[in-house]
């Protein structure tokens, strides 16, 4: 496996894990269907929360290295997944406001931060893993279908927020908030570790009979004596 791929999926995983297990523990205390993930931030426990989403992004970072060390990620698809890991640094480290007191830096922070992962995540996804490029497996397949959930979950909110304008209601008041973004997280989390599994399995950079395989071993003639 790729070193930094290995690690950027133990780091995604744990930061998962983390998260995964702020929800089965306050699920007797919280609406999922209307509060977002980020309300875990609130309160003593919030650097839990942080350290979860920090080692989420850090584990990304990882795996973009891993993607473009072995040219399996271009420029603007590595610009786009590290657009992902800088927003969810910027909700890790910038709490969640509650706006119905007013706004506040932090909060604006912490939701142009949400935005900007949601929204890049998908279309690095898309970059990336596009599934007429040359190289290609089962994992960039599992990340594109993925990623177009994304975009759908994406368009949904959209969507609502037009409609939510139009009826002269907040965005948030028209759908079940929390329920949708957990579904667009879930999404965007399953293509990023697809993409992970994807750069971990194997040397793609390298061309067909490099590196010592049977190939290579064919091209092989004996020494003159």
């Amino acid at each position: 496996m790729h070193q930094p791929a290995r690690w950027g999926l133990g780091a995604a995983g744990a930061g998962v894990a983390v998260i995964l297990g702020l929800e089965l523990t306050s699920f007797d205390e919280m609406d999922p269907f209307r509060r977002t993930i980020s309300q875990h931030g609130l309160g003593p426990g919030g650097w839990i929360f942080g350290l979860g989403v920090g080692l989420l992004a850090v584990g990304s970072v990882a795996i973009g290295v891993s993607l473009a060390r072995k040219r399996l990620a271009g420029v603007f698809g590595m610009i786009a997944l590290m657009g992902w890991s800088v927003g969810l640094l910027m909700t890790a480290w910038f709490e969640k406001h509650d706006w119905s007191v007013g706004p506040s830096l932090s909060g604006s922070i912490h939701r142009v931060g949400s935005f900007v992962a949601f929204l890049c995540l998908p279309l690095a996804v898309m970059i990336i893993a596009r599934p007429w490029r040359r190289e290609r497996s089962r994992a960039t397949l599992v990340a594109f279908v993925f990623g177009i959930c994304s975009v759908l979950w994406v368009a949904g909110i959209g969507t609502m927020m037009i409609v939510g304008a139009a009826e002269g209601l907040p965005w948030y008041r028209v759908m079940p908030l929390g329920l949708v973004e957990r579904g667009l997280a879930i999404s965007e989390v399953a293509a990023l570790l697809a993409l992970g599994v994807w750069a971990a399995a194997g040397d793609h950079s390298l061309p067909s009979g490099a590196g010592g395989g049977p190939v290579a071993a064919a091209n092989l003639t004996a020494p003159h004596v």
